[in-house]
């Protein structure tokens, strides 16, 4: 049994695939988590205001507004509460969110956790991996870095390992965002959504499986899923991006890489310079202080990496909002 400070729930068993069942898996995995996740809000935008065409339906999914500061929030708990987790506890390598999230979940499960983390993670994610109470780690400069220091002691622990972004329960955590922004926003035809290891664009396309247009943002200097769809296979990828601790952990995950190959219509690459410039004017025009992964698909908008049709309504996914006090005066 888990170690835990709660009655163990009912785990019911869920699958991921393609071919079957993923929105029935998604929606037993957001009654499971519901009691631990922010329902969070949506919010209707004036394309005018960001310089955009005015006959666009846009809105901003404002998931960085979550437990923990981003969507892995989602990913964490569904983890925890689908999988026997041991007496040793918890382990997960991460550029910072997904430590965030877990340490989370881990306090409020009343579980140990120990967080690998590399050297580029910023402090705003260290400090709050530290708050909740988790054991951290700093190894090596990259996630790659981090993950095989989490693998060793996997190994010699007997540790449950919480992957960011390739694992199941993963999936079925953060396809949960989609099915709360259906019912949100039932009307969208198209969402833009950052793209790292691809944990996220994963579990959206699950739920929508082709009902609405999934856009990929990638920065040029971490293709991951472009490189990916390219050769049909995970691959390595550059790392060098401003979004590095969030959208570049070398290649995307297995388990994702069929729902992108079916159910995303697109990725757009944006630079760093783009990145910036959609984190400046979040915060100018809306006063949210986004991460540069969280504020990468707004840069695809803003850069015109992808240009919506005349009347399109376009929803765009601010996933994370883990930095420290932001001076964005030039």
């Amino acid at each position: 049994m888990p170690t835990t400070n709660h009655d163990a729930p009912t785990r019911p068993t869920v699958t991921l695939s393609p071919s079957k069942g993923d929105r029935q898996a998604i929606t037993e995995t957001a009654r499971l988590i519901s009691p631990y996740v922010r329902r969070t809000p949506v919010l209707a935008l004036d394309p005018a205001d960001l310089g955009l065409d005015p006959s666009i339906g846009l809105s901003a999914k404002l998931e960085l507004l979550q437990h923990a500061g981003s969507f892995k929030t989602r990913g964490a708990f569904a983890n925890l509460m689908l999988r026997e987790v041991p007496p040793a506890g918890v382990v997960a390598a991460s550029g910072g969110n997904h430590g965030a999230a877990v340490a989370y979940a881990a306090m409020k499960r009343g579980v140990p956790a120990t967080i690998f983390v590399p050297s580029i993670s910023p402090p705003a994610k260290l400090d709050r991996i530290r708050v909740y109470g988790a054991r951290l780690e700093i190894a090596g400069d990259r996630y790659a870095d981090a993950l095989a220091a989490c693998e060793a002691t996997i190994a010699s622990s007997g540790a449950l390992s919480v992957h960011a972004f390739d694992a199941r329960e993963t999936l079925l955590g953060t396809g949960t965002l989609a099915a709360e922004l259906e019912e949100q926003l039932p009307e969208i035809d198209t969402l833009l959504v950052a793209v790292g290891g691809g944990g996220l664009i994963g579990g959206i396309a699950a739920w929508y499986a082709g009902r609405v247009r999934v856009v990929g943002v990638e920065p040029h200097g971490a293709p991951t899923l472009t490189r990916a769809l390219e050769a049909g296979r995970p691959v390595d990828a550059p790392t060098d991006t401003i979004a590095a601790d969030s959208l570049a952990p070398r290649r995307v995950g297995e388990l994702m890489l069929p729902y992108a190959q079916s159910y995303v219509e697109r990725v757009v690459l944006v630079d760093d310079e783009a990145i910036r410039a959609a984190q400046e004017t979040l915060w100018r025009a809306l006063t949210i202080v986004a991460e540069p992964g969280g504020a990468a698909a707004f840069a695809a908008l803003l850069s015109r990496a992808y240009v919506p049709a005349r009347g399109e309504r376009v929803c765009v996914l601010v996933s994370g909002g883990n930095s420290a006090a932001v001076d964005f005066a030039r």
